[in-house]
């Protein structure tokens, strides 16, 4: 703390020269001038350190005692300053520069979004800027709890909302909402029948009563749980067994073959880059569009267009307001050109197994799987047969 205090009020190290350089000490004291690190290098020879403003008062003390006092460093803000003081561009400049400092720290530069996961951070900071957050506005002149409530309105993903700023950083906190469970309306009956051909490896009935047993095969459409319980008739009675329609509930798990095909023609359109290539430069400043071109057409009939971007970012990395932007637009000419065999075929076995694990869902399993290709009018087919595991039944609501 104390070097901070004397970075501010600055600092002046002396050298007191004369017969009796302690007569001169004491008169400080005397005075209520603070002086520090005080060392004696040699008989008749004192230096020490005082505050940057009283330098000037210990001239008439050591005039009093004989002693001549020798400037030998000064340090701290208001030495720095005086270096200055007929520089008036640079002291114009640091003013300005100052200035220019607390006034943009005022406004929001940067907004981070943090606590999505399933709503993307641009359609929250797209809502943020319909309600007038956005970067470059004014911060204090923001009504956050109205933003946020409105924005938190409009956005069905989220439950809670909050913005807090920092300087030029707006911190947008957000809680997405629960998914609400599932509901299963007992009250709407049906059976539970098999969706795809399979063996059946695994039964459990919650509610209904079993129509196939363990290791049984079956094909689309077949009952496996029946929606009705049997109701058997009290015990010497010669009434027949009744039956009580309900809801037809369990996971019935099975082994399942599935085909799957994909194909790909061998020729396609390919490009040939004429050499021509035009560049655009925009300057994106606070949200805001500024071009270096005039809104002339590109010249090319078929071309590539090419966009980088720079951002200018804080040492933390943190992205400011601030971009420049390049536009590359490169012509070429169509061709035909021979796709390569062996990436196509990787590309649609990669595409296949994909497809099979969208329709086995979280709970299927692929046993194993096996590829083969065939090239025939001038593509090329892949299939795919796979052995599953996965659940064999779907709710069918009764007619």
């Amino acid at each position: 703390m104390g070097r901070i205090v004397n970075l501010l009020r600055g600092s002046a190290a002396l050298e007191v020269t004369g017969a009796f350089p302690e007569r001169f000490l004491n008169l400080c004291a005397q005075r209520g001038v603070a002086f520090w690190d005080v060392a004696w290098p040699e008989r008749g020879t004192l230096r020490l350190t005082v505050a940057w403003k009283d330098r000037k008062k210990l001239t008439e003390l050591a005039e009093r005692t004989g002693c001549i006092i020798t400037e030998t460093e000064a340090g701290g803000l208001p030495p720095f300053l005086v270096r200055f003081r007929r520089r008036y561009g640079l002291l114009l400049g640091l003013a300005l520069a100052i200035g220019a400092v607390c006034w943009l720290s005022r406004f929001v530069l940067v907004i981070d979004v943090e606590g999505n996961e399933t709503v993307p951070a641009q359609v929250i900071l797209a809502e943020l800027r319909r309600e007038g957050l956005r970067p470059g506005v004014y911060g204090p002149g923001l009504a956050l709890r109205d933003i946020s409530n409105q924005a938190l309105i409009r956005l069905d993903g989220l439950s809670w909302m909050t913005v807090n700023l920092h300087g030029i950083r707006a911190q947008v906190v957000v809680r997405e909402k629960v998914a609400r469970p599932e509901i299963v309306d007992e009250s709407v009956l049906g059976d539970i029948v098999a969706e795809a051909p399979g063996i059946v490896t695994r039964m459990e009935v919650w509610s209904g009563d079993a129509a196939v047993a363990e290791g049984a095969t079956v094909l689309p459409g077949d009952v496996l749980i029946r929606g009705s319980v049997k109701m058997d008739p009290p015990m010497w009675s010669e009434n027949p067994p009744e039956w009580m329609p309900v809801r037809a509930m369990g996971r019935v798990e099975g082994r399942t073959w599935r085909i799957l095909s994909a194909s790909v023609p061998l020729q396609a359109e390919g490009k040939t880059y004429t050499g021509d290539e035009k560049s655009r430069w925009t300057l994106m400043i606070l949200g805001q569009r500024v071009n270096f071109y005039q809104n002339s057409g590109i010249p090319f009939d078929r071309y590539d267009k090419i966009s980088e971007t720079w951002n200018l970012t804080l040492p933390g990395g943190e992205a400011l307001p601030f971009a420049l932007r390049r536009e590359r637009y490169r012509a070429y000419e169509s061709t035909t050109v021979q796709v390569d065999g062996d990436a196509a075929r990787a590309m649609l076995e990669e595409r296949l197994s994909a497809r099979l694990r969208e329709l086995l869902g979280e709970t299927g399993e692929v046993v194993s799987e096996n590829f083969s290709a065939m090239c025939r009018d001038g593509g090329l087919t892949v299939t795919l047969t796979a052995e599953c595991r996965e659940e064999l039944g779907r709710f069918v609501p009764a007619q």
